[in-house]
């Protein structure tokens, strides 16, 4: 397992970073899409509602790749290739909601419709890139 270096960590657990998570298609092309992340226990976790394209290319070790850029110096960013550890639906509504609030400042995920359902995925990180250059340079 990699270790995220201390001084990046605030991209994951602090600041309203955005991560673009990569995934393999069925066919092994490759897709993106921005979602919201956090850090914990050396995880990155993400989650998504079943039936999406990510959810169903989230399948447990396969392959993923994140990168996070840093909303304030986007020249400071982490790029975290690692596979995925877990999937599962129990606290997956309690962790949307506790990212609404990390993105958001609100207390629920407002967009989630009755007939969805969540689901956590962790992810364990096998290679961590960095780079933290100063865009006034």
């Amino acid at each position: 397992m990699a270790i995220i270096p201390e001084k990046y960590l605030d991209l994951l657990q602090r600041k309203k970073a955005f991560a673009n998570l990569a995934t393999l298609m069925s066919d092994g092309t490759p897709q993106v899409t921005p979602v919201w992340c956090d850090y914990k226990d050396g995880l990155v976790r993400v989650n998504t509602a079943k039936g999406r394209v990510k959810a169903r290319n989230l399948k447990k070790g396969a392959p993923v790749a994140l990168a996070i850029a840093d909303p304030d110096n986007p020249y400071r960013y982490v790029q975290i290739r690692g596979r995925v550890r877990l999937i599962t639906e129990d606290g997956a509504a309690a962790h949307i909601d506790a990212l609404a609030k990390k993105y958001l400042g609100k207390d629920k995920y407002p967009w989630r419709s009755p007939e969805e359902q969540r689901i956590k995925v962790r992810i364990r990180p096998e290679h961590v890139d960095s780079a933290g250059f100063d865009e006034q340079a």
